[in-house]
């Protein structure tokens, strides 16, 4: 299994089994977070660009996976995702760069993936 297949596995069978606690404001929680990235006045390509930089200076592995995921669905190019990058380590500074180390190693990945 590869670093992507992995990643997804065990978010799909770790949120399952947190769904299946039957919380209600987890539940919210879940569903305000995917509504958040839907279509609006932002496009969605926008909005995965904006929680990439954020995750990316929050330090967050796990989050910056799932948007760069979901940047590639949207259609995002390599170009488009260092520019965030760049972003993301103008305003986070060098403490971004072990998780820009690992979001690069993860997008080349998915450009890999989507080539097969």
């Amino acid at each position: 299994m590869n670093l992507i297949e992995e990643f997804n596995a065990y978010r799909s069978k770790m949120n399952e089994r947190i769904m299946d606690s039957d919380n209600l404001v987890i539940k919210r929680f879940f569903n305000l977070d995917t509504n958040t990235y839907a279509e609006g006045a932002l496009e969605v390509k926008t909005k995965e660009m904006i929680g990439l930089a954020c995750s990316m200076v929050l330090r967050c592995d796990d989050c910056i996976k799932y948007h760069l995921g979901k940047s590639h669905e949207a259609g995002l190019g390599r170009k488009e995702i260092f520019e965030v990058f760049s972003i993301a380590l103008v305003i986070g500074g060098s403490i971004v760069i072990p998780h820009l180390r690992r979001a690069v190693e993860y997008w080349e990945g998915l450009e890999k993936q989507g080539n097969v």
